[in-house]
């Protein structure tokens, strides 16, 4: 009797095991930097893949029939591009089935080759350099809009709302701080006001009071930064302390909930004129405030900036899988290259002839009492 139990016991763990063996996983990559000056938003992104995957794990998905467990597999880029294409590789080696990421333009635009070479679909949550999708990859995809329509917005706005006659652009001269700024610089000329200068730092800097003494003698209504909030806070800190009253503005990069922080109180009411490359409005918005709510009940902390766009970004890909009924990258890709209408918690997602974002979304903001308050949705 005892025998036959302790088979019985043995029969059952293996069928267990067996039903184990047989559920397929799926490797999901994501890139975003973890270290450095703005770890805060790399893990912001990290987290958004995460809830992404625990709910997708949580929903039991099938892929061609086969129950499939999702993992995560997170790389750290730095914000650096040499680091970058090293994760890139680290990925491709371990054979993953798709790769969210990378954060930065400048990391994101390297590393697309090796992916391309590879064959894995690549979806940037956060990349607004045009080049990325211009590089004739079809491996290549975003789900926001890019710096053509990010600068160029801001731009005009600067110019027709903000009635600046005599601006300043600042660059740091990463894929991304330069994109954005040529954009916006061109808009700005389109618009009839006047570039008083050109200057330029680096997304490591902590020292601009050079560069803004120069600036402060051409008297701009307008400073414009293209870059991160990490520097973007330090350098309004410098202007109050130099007496520059200009109005500041720039892309994504410091839009975040973070900035107040970085600036202290060096920055004032409205103040700051920011867009984030993304945004809701109308019904949409209820899906994204449930998706804060989750995201703050899982991590014990509120969305920074890109997270939601991480999310959508995995759920996208995944439906992809679920279509193609495969999570092969070659077999999937073509069905993810198709993908029309994908109800995304920032809005319905399709995807261009070069892998971008149909009708991107744009949401500028200014600040109040220290928290983002948004002026309008612009598509």
């Amino acid at each position: 009797m005892q025998m036959k139990m302790k088979l019985t016991v043995l029969a059952a763990m293996a069928a267990a095991f067996g039903a184990v063996s047989a559920q397929e996983v799926v490797r999901i990559g994501h890139v975003g930097p973890s270290s450095g000056a703005i770890a805060h938003l790399g893990k912001d992104n990290e987290n958004g893949a995460r809830l992404a995957i625990e709910e997708l794990n949580a929903k039991g998905v099938k892929i061609g029939g086969k129950a499939v467990k999702f993992e995560l597999i997170a790389e750290d880029d730095g914000a650096d591009p040499k680091q970058a294409t090293a994760a890139a590789q680290k990925l491709v080696d371990s054979k993953v089935n798709g790769v969210i990421g990378h954060l930065n333009s400048g990391t994101t635009i390297p590393a697309s080759k090796i992916y391309s070479d590879a064959g894995i679909p690549q979806i940037s949550p956060s990349s607004t350099n045009p080049k990325y999708t211009r590089q004739g990859y079809k491996t290549a995809f975003r789900v926001v809009a890019d710096d053509v329509h990010l600068g160029g917005t801001l731009g005009r706005y600067a110019v027709n709302q903000l009635k600046g006659k005599t601006v300043a652009v600042i660059d740091d001269r990463t894929a991304y701080g330069q994109g954005v700024a040529n954009e916006f610089e061109k808009a700005v000329k389109a618009a009839g006001a006047t570039i008083v200068g050109r200057e330029f730092t680096s997304d490591k800097a902590t020292d601009f009071m050079a560069i803004l003494t120069t600036l402060k003698s051409k008297k701009p209504d307008v400073v414009f930064f293209g870059g991160m909030d990490s520097v973007g806070g330090p350098m309004l800190k410098q202007m109050k302390s130099l007496g520059i009253n200009a109005k500041f503005m720039g892309g994504d990069g410091i839009c975040t909930a973070e900035l107040p922080k970085l600036a202290g109180d060096a920055m004032a009411d409205g103040q700051v004129v920011c867009a984030e490359a993304g945004g809701v409005e109308g019904a949409q918005k209820k899906s994204a405030d449930d998706f804060n709510a989750r995201f703050q009940k899982r991590f014990n902390d509120d969305v920074k900036l890109y997270a939601p766009y991480v999310y959508d970004s995995v759920n996208v890909m995944v439906d992809a899988m679920v279509r193609a009924g495969s999570a092969q990258p070659a077999k999937y890709l073509p069905e993810l290259a198709k993908t029309q209408g994908f109800a995304g918690v920032m809005g319905p997602i399709s995807f261009d002839e070069k892998g971008d974002i149909k009708n991107g979304a744009l949401t500028l903001y200014t600040y109040k009492g220290g928290k983002r308050d948004a002026i309008a949705v612009i598509r």
